[in-house]
């Protein structure tokens, strides 16, 4: 397995010949500052983080989790509150894996980190037919092996590299295969109640982080177990999504706002809102049925008024 080293963004690859050191410079400030705000915002908002936390964090070795843990580290010296960051690598046995890539790189970091030795490679190459996607096998037993390795480091939230293009993929994903309107929550329990698992990234776009890759020259490591899949669903679902965004812009932008601004009144979850005894009471409701609701694309509506002055 070959470790891609991103050039340096000061090099004529990643440069303009109009852009100035100076620009350069400024503009990698920006998004640096940008990633710090944008995933502060995301702590605060679904309160990731608390004094006192062990934050395990799961380095694989793709450029979301680089990122995560670098943002993670600037915010730990900036936060009013206390709380340690562990880096954890959990080494599948891929064939050709770069086992000295990532302990390089955490040792010159200067963080506590573990490497977990499991050979889930052999386990989902055996199980999985060929041409099977191995994604649904692979994440099952990752996350059991996290969770014990949680424990035994006595961390008290588990944080992944997942990003808002993940998690909106998540949630089309699961609409359009599952039947189901799920996707990626910021923060949520286990389900045996043991762990607390975050996603800092929730608001950030994964071009920022492909960006920031490139900025930070990570050291990436590709995968080349599910990677190399190109018929995975998800992949589709990428492809519409940045055909969305080219063709009509803030359309992803709205659906993402969409998540977290839901009306159960107005959808069909008969166990996420009580339709069966909803009666007549004379009496406003938040949120309730307004009789001739505006389409959201809709023109606004012109005045009665207004036609007859025109006709006249």
């Amino acid at each position: 397995m070959q470790v891609i080293s991103i050039p340096s963004p000061s090099k004529p690859l990643q440069t303009s010949s109009t852009r100035s050191p100076e620009k350069i410079a400024y503009e990698n400030n920006k998004l640096h500052k940008r990633l710090c705000r944008l995933v502060g915002q995301a702590i605060g908002d679904f309160n990731m983080i608390e004094d006192g936390d062990k934050v395990m964090v799961c380095l694989s070795g793709g450029k979301d989790s680089y990122a995560l843990l670098d943002i993670l580290m600037t915010l730990r010296e900036r936060a009013p509150i206390n709380f340690e960051i562990v880096a954890v690598n959990l080494d599948q046995k891929q064939p050709g894996f770069p086992e000295d890539v990532l302990p390089t790189y955490l040792d010159k970091l200067g963080i506590p980190y573990h490497i977990e030795n499991q050979d889930t490679y052999s386990i989902v190459k055996r199980l999985v037919p060929e041409g099977k996607t191995t994604c649904s096998l692979c994440s099952r037993l990752r996350r059991g092996i996290l969770y014990r390795v949680a424990d035994e480091l006595g961390a008290s939230k588990i944080a992944l590299g997942h990003h808002r293009d993940d998690i909106m993929e998540t949630f089309f994903l699961n609409m359009f295969f599952g039947g189901k309107l799920k996707g990626m929550p910021a923060k949520l329990q286990s389900d045996d109640g043991r762990h607390i698992v975050i996603r800092p990234l929730a608001y950030v776009k994964e071009a920022d982080t492909a960006r920031y890759a490139e900025v930070k020259q990570f050291p990436i490591i590709p995968c080349n177990l599910c990677g190399s899949q190109e018929n995975l669903q998800r992949k589709h679902v990428k492809q519409l999504m940045r055909e969305w965004d080219k063709q009509h812009p803030g359309r992803v932008d709205n659906i993402f706002s969409a998540l977290s601004t839901v009306v159960p009144s107005h959808l069909m979850d008969k166990d996420l809102f009580n339709f069966r005894d909803l009666k007549l009471t004379g009496e406003a409701i938040a949120n309730g049925d307004i009789a001739f609701d505006e389409e959201p694309c809709a023109p606004s509506i012109v005045p009665l008024s207004q036609y007859e002055s025109e006709s006249d």
